[in-house]
């Protein structure tokens, strides 16, 4: 039985390309092409610094993973974007139709509700006022108010949502929001 004699790795050990290929884990070719490419360096033609190359391969695997994680990152982003301009369209869709309505146009539309029952209770003394003048007892009084406010809740129960009214209010909103957007898109 013969001893062999064992190199140790330093810093400057050379190894050939399949010598390198089984430290990296990859094929001789691939050693070839990544030195081709750049990525390693060889020492003279055949041959590489193993600590060096393999420094070199351990920088290149992590440049490239850093680049499929920005890669990654890039089209996760740009996949939510597309998902909520999708879902913008599908809600102004909606909202053209009538089947959605935005929170500024509800408020509105109750703001002109309240109005009208303002309006309505406000007018009633001015109503009553010669009527209930002429009654001889508070109960005639009392009686005579009780009409009118139920004439009042009549009228209130026969409010309904007018789809025009709503449709028109949307356009004149959506008017104006093309124009502000307009005035700044030139800036």
């Amino acid at each position: 039985m013969t001893e062999k004699t064992v190199e140790k790795i330093t810093n400057s050990t050379e190894v050939n390309a399949t010598e390198l290929a089984a430290v990296l884990g990859i094929s001789a070719s691939r050693v070839y092409q990544l030195a081709k490419d750049g990525i390693i360096s060889n020492c003279r033609r055949g041959h590489y610094r193993l600590s060096d190359s393999v420094q070199q391969y351990i920088a290149f695997l992590v440049r490239e993973k850093d680049a499929d994680s920005q890669d990654k990152e890039k089209q996760k982003a740009e996949t939510s974007i597309k998902k909520a301009k999708a879902i913008v369209s599908v809600l102004e869709a909606q909202e053209l139709q009538g089947k959605m309505h935005r929170s500024e146009d509800v408020a509105a539309m109750t703001e002109d509700l309240i109005y009208t029952i303002r309006g309505m209770l406000v007018a009633l003394p001015g109503r009553l006022a010669m009527d209930i003048v002429s009654v001889d007892t508070p109960a005639e009084a009392a009686e005579l108010l009780r009409k009118e406010i139920f004439k009042v809740m009549a009228e209130l129960a026969n409010y309904r949502y007018d789809p025009q009214k709503y449709e028109a209010r949307v356009r004149e909103r959506r008017d104006w929001e093309t124009r502000v957007t307009g005035d700044f898109d030139d800036e």
